[in-house]
């Protein structure tokens, strides 16, 4: 979930690289990225321009939808902004992922109906994924599925406090978020915490649904283990995907 950290510099990224140049390596390593800046606007024309030419040609993003939509306005008359920011990702053509639309806890199944007239407006030809925080939604666990499924929108399995862990298949591609207690640790230089067994688990769900799917976005934040490449990588290495050294050479010790 985002790649412009300054704790990354000398364990991800190399100790002198210019905090431009970020994009460009993070797409050398890893296949995708979650974009957290756009949460709080929608992104100049130019910016989008440029982080399709400075990645790889395979490379996806995936975007979180402004919090004007979903937080301010709660997406009552917010279809006007949504169709400025979708049209203004679009300009990443082949590059444009899924495009995520989070709720904050308050967002509860009272608010079904809002919910369902807004997603019915949603153009067929994009990815979306929704993540609510109320338990609400997961008690009208049958409903939902339903709701999503007719839209053909992924309702993102997400590992947070208080949530069950589990898997709800709506549509043929998976969104995971591992997310960890906001301020869980001062710096994001290396994993603090061993995350191996969670994983497990949810590779588990992953490869019981498996033939139903044709592609797994999985998104993971510096606190859930202390350094989010290297979770990233612990996840692939449990899945069997290949993944590439990350951390920098290192110059060694003077005595």
């Amino acid at each position: 979930m985002g790649f412009g950290y300054k704790d990354w510099s000398g364990g991800f990224y190399p100790a002198d690289m210019s905090a431009r140049n970020y994009l460009s390596y993070y797409s050398r390593i890893f296949n995708a990225v979650e974009i957290d800046s756009t949460f709080y606007g929608i992104p100049q024309v130019e910016t989008v321009r440029r982080w399709a030419a400075v990645t790889s040609a395979s490379f996806q993003f995936c975007l979180k939808t402004p919090n004007a939509i979903t937080h301010d306005l709660k997406l009552v008359g917010a279809l006007g902004l949504m169709s400025q920011f979708v049209e203004t990702v679009r300009l990443l053509d082949e590059k444009l992922g899924v495009i995520l639309i989070q709720f904050p806890p308050s967002f509860n199944t009272n608010q079904m109906g809002v919910l369902e007239e807004f997603l019915s407006s949603l153009p067929p030809d994009i990815r979306f994924a929704v993540e609510i925080r109320d338990r609400s939604w997961y008690t009208a666990r049958t409903q939902m599925v339903s709701m999503l499924s007719r839209y053909g929108i992924s309702w993102a399995a997400t590992q947070y406090p208080g949530l069950p862990r589990e898997i709800n298949l709506t549509t043929d591609f998976l969104y995971i978020r591992w997310i960890g207690q906001h301020g869980s640790y001062k710096k994001h230089d290396h994993e603090r915490v061993d995350r191996s067994t969670e994983l497990q688990n949810w590779w588990r769900l992953i490869l019981d649904v498996q033939d139903q799917l044709e592609s797994v976005y999985g998104f993971t934040n510096n606190d859930y283990a202390g350094f989010a490449p290297a979770t990233a990588n612990r996840f692939k290495q449990i899945a069997s995907l290949e993944t590439q050294e990350h951390r920098p050479p290192q110059q060694g010790k003077l005595f």
